[in-house]
């Protein structure tokens, strides 16, 4: 039975340089980021109209010709001297907080800069075919207005088709489709031993194709995915609920019940009355949140019907954004409106959900929306690049950037957990399909879940939501003493008891053995020995474990097998 918690009771904490420097950074970003990454944009502008102007004949003429260099690239290592395989984009290029240490030691670099193209959209087969550098906004703006996207679009701009695979992504259609690989048809990978191999759910490298996801990349170099397309509307009709209760378990509880359905089969799903398109709720505090529901909605049905007047062009410079204009319901009451698509599917860019909040305190003020919200986002690479290392470890220490995956029936004490250890709010909400799959996956649903029958949950599919915490922690905003490493590693043994999961783009504090109790590590480990990666590729938990990196350790890693905590090699398993 859930019981309301209260936050720890923590002492105060003496204030130090660096968090001055944290404290007046929005100086350095809006005359030095800010106009560096509106150069950015504008460079990543004339790429896309370049490629746009070749044929798909002609970029995937230029694909092929990029895999023969990174093949005669990889013949040129010597396993005995120059490190294990990973590639050559920089550390802060990335869009996690994941620990990149691994890239500070002995390495072979590849550049796979070069993979940056939409290779074909194939309406026929309904498949978007993407080299791994491709992110989200490019895909939108090609597919959108064609009434195409891919069936999962996670929410920022920047976000790479080759990160949310080898990482994780997940989106307010999650409920229905599942994490981003599950959509994904088909991998292309270059293995260790220059091979180039197709990897798709019922060909010869099917191991492969379900082992790759959250891998990080340590099966081989993905060069290119294809994508599951869907078909849209112009419009995304969104319902905002207002929901206050006493505690969390309230909240929770509304959560629940603005999607979840009774446990059902493959023949409820196909019931499009009753399934909501988009999903996702916000926690503003312990007492109130706001739901929001969506479904695609045509021009004609918009115009028709007289609701033009509902439109919200949430994509224009000047607007609020977006989290704090669903926060207006908690005191409007319950609304309808109506977003263009693409607006709707990149809801969260300019504030990166609410993390702008902390870096630039004043931008979301009418009069920087009005002058300056156009520049806006910073380049997150570029926040990265001009960080101080104190100020890294400051983030590290004294902030959260946290997806936990947890089954829907535990979310309420996840929630309660979240609040009493770090008090982060605001809280995303967004509810995802844990697939079933012919092998155990890294991530899996609970082993009998089918037979408690729970809401949300089919015969095929657990549900889970994602539990997003992105902010500093209540006790930093008061002053008050904070240990993020205890933190984080409270929270990882919280999940690992409860059947959840960290995604891998964030800091870690868990140790190999526990690693492996989080993860499955068994058809990873068939694939790692199967295709020559052992020796040759890092291993996940190598790439993600905090800490630079010694020679021996690097040694170890080119000379060991992976040991899991429960290493077994007779797969497939059917669990």
């Amino acid at each position: 039975m859930s019981v309301a918690v209260t936050p720890l009771v923590r002492p105060k904490r003496k204030k130090v340089w660096v968090d001055y420097l944290v404290q007046f950074r929005w100086i350095l970003i809006i005359f030095l980021v800010l106009p560096m990454s509106l150069t950015l944009y504008f460079l990543d502008y004339l790429r896309e109209v370049k490629s746009r102007h070749k044929s798909y004949k002609q970029r995937q003429i230029k694909h092929d010709e990029n895999i023969i260099k990174v093949i005669k690239r990889l013949k040129k290592r010597n396993p005995s001297k120059d490190g294990l395989i990973c590639t050559a984009r920089n550390p802060w290029v990335t869009v996690g907080m994941r620990n990149v240490d691994y890239k500070r030691a002995r390495r072979f670099e590849v550049d796979l800069s070069a993979f940056s193209n939409i290779l074909e959209i194939d309406q026929e087969r309904m498949i978007i075919k993407c080299e791994p550098l491709v992110n989200m906004g490019q895909i939108t703006k090609a597919t959108v207005p064609m009434n195409l996207a891919l069936a999962v679009v996670p929410e920022l701009d920047d976000l790479t088709v080759g990160g949310l695979i080898n990482g994780s992504g997940l989106e307010g259609s999650s409920h229905i489709y599942g994490l981003f690989a599950d959509t994904v048809m088909a991998y292309e990978i270059i293995l260790a031993d220059g091979r180039v191999v197709r990897a798709t759910k019922d060909n010869e490298y099917s191991d492969l194709f379900y082992a790759i996801p959250w891998s990080q990349g340590t099966l081989g170099l993905l060069t290119c995915a294809e994508i599951k397309l869907v078909h849209i509307k112009e419009y995304i009709k969104l319902s905002y609920k207002p929901v206050k209760g006493d505690n969390l378990k309230d909240l929770t509880k509304g959560y629940i019940d603005s999607f979840a359905r009774e446990f059902g089969d493959d023949n409820n799903d196909d019931d499009e009355q009753n399934v909501v398109e988009f999903v996702e709720t916000l926690i503003y505090n312990p007492h109130e949140a706001v739901c929001m529901t969506g479904n695609f909605a045509s021009r004609e049905e918009v115009m028709s019907n007289g609701n033009s007047m509902k439109i919200n062009r949430i994509g224009w410079w000047f607007k609020p954004w977006f989290y704090q204009h669903a926060q207006t319901a908690l005191m409007r009451g319950e609304f309808v409106e109506y977003i263009p698509t693409r607006e709707y599917y990149h809801r969260h860019t300019r504030s990166y959900f609410w993390e702008v909040k902390l870096l630039l305190p004043f931008a979301d003020q009418w009069w920087f929306r009005f002058l300056l919200g156009w520049m806006m986002p910073p380049k997150i690479s570029l926040l990265k690049a001009t960080q101080f290392e104190a100020v890294r470890n400051y983030y590290h220490d004294m902030h959260v950037l946290q997806d936990l995956l947890v089954p829907l029936h535990k979310v309420s004490d996840a929630l309660e957990w979240a609040h009493q250890e770090m008090e982060v709010y605001p809280i995303w909400l967004c509810p995802h399909r844990l697939y079933k799959h012919p092998y155990k996956t890294m991530v899996y649903p609970e082993p009998g879940f089918e037979q408690e029958r729970r809401r949300g949950d089919t015969a095929y599919a657990q549900m889970y939501t994602d539990i997003g915490l992105y902010y500093a922690p209540g006790p930093v905003l008061r002053g008050e003493a904070f240990d993020g490493s205890r933190a984080v590693s409270q929270m990882e043994h919280w999940l690992i008891e409860n059947h959840g999961f960290e995604t891998q783009y964030a800091v870690s504090e868990l140790s190999e053995k526990d690693f492996w109790r989080m993860f499955d590590g068994q058809l990873y480990e068939k694939c790692r020995r199967k295709y020559g990666c052992v020796g040759n590729f890092m291993s996940v938990y190598y790439k993600s474990k905090k800490g630079r990196k010694t020679e021996k350790e690097v040694q170890e890693a080119e000379n060991a097998y992976l040991e899991t905590a429960y290493a077994k090699l007779d797969q497939p398993t059917d669990y």
